[in-house]
């Protein structure tokens, strides 16, 4: 697993922590920022997963309206919780981290909530984030 896809994972156990937890993002981030200090190995996934995770939260109003202008028959308060984390990471990156190739977010994304999600989410997840992406022109 490449360090962008642990970090993607640690992005996203945040993410659905402080959702389901009802906990700001921030206070679970001081938590997680102490372990990797402690742990070297953790580093390299550190760094990027804290870039995701800032992200979301600075960006996290127009994140949440592409969701929205993108999804059909849902709103974001009935989608599972991992698949809006896993939304979030995707549009995140696909809008604000020129770094990271659309598709390349997008099969992410895709990966995970076939893993993690229901049956459906993975069908669902990979057409609302083409959508942001084809939308970004």
């Amino acid at each position: 697993m490449s360090a962008r896809t642990k970090a993607r994972k640690r992005a996203l156990d945040l993410l659905y922590a402080a959702d389901m937890r009802q906990l700001p993002v921030e206070q679970l981030l001081v938590v997680e920022a102490q372990k990797a200090a402690n742990e070297p190995e953790r580093q390299a996934s550190w760094l990027y997963a804290r870039e995701i995770v800032d992200g979301v939260v600075d960006h996290r109003d127009e994140i949440d309206e592409l969701i929205t202008t993108h999804s059909r028959g849902w709103t974001l308060e009935r989608m599972p919780a991992v698949d809006r984390a896993l939304l979030r990471i995707g549009v995140w990156e696909i809008v604000y981290n020129p770094e990271v190739p659309d598709a390349v977010a997008i099969a992410e994304a895709v990966e995970a909530a076939t893993v993690l999600s229901t049956d459906d989410s993975a069908g669902f997840v990979n057409g609302l984030l083409a959508a942001v992406s084809h939308a970004k022109g």
